[in-house]
């Protein structure tokens, strides 16, 4: 990244972090400085922002999966389901997110 961490937007960083390596939500806002609630909200529009960019790059998600059934066929990746609709336990694993 060309510009220092503190004049980059919050987007620009969850960008940069995700170049680097997979995180998911949790990691991005310890990482960025920003509410777990308002990372989803950023990823849309990262996700969007390289999709319309002429760069060689994809954004790219592992959805989240039931840690007690394996369920991981979500309706939104970029979502953080509270519950699992096969088996109803809550004890999901957050989607991954990576920029590759």
């Amino acid at each position: 990244m060309s510009e220092s961490d503190d004049e980059a937007t919050t987007r620009q960083r969850i960008a940069d972090a995700l170049r680097a390596e997979p995180h998911g939500a949790a990691d991005l806002s310890t990482a960025v400085g920003v509410p777990r609630s308002t990372v989803y909200h950023h990823l849309d529009h990262v996700a969007h922002s390289i999709e319309g960019s002429d760069a060689d790059e994809q954004f790219l998600v592992a959805p989240p999966e039931c840690r007690a059934c394996g369920f991981d066929s979500f309706d939104d990746p970029l979502n953080d389901p509270s519950r699992c609709p096969e088996c109803r336990s809550e004890r999901i694993a957050e989607p991954q997110f990576v920029i590759d």
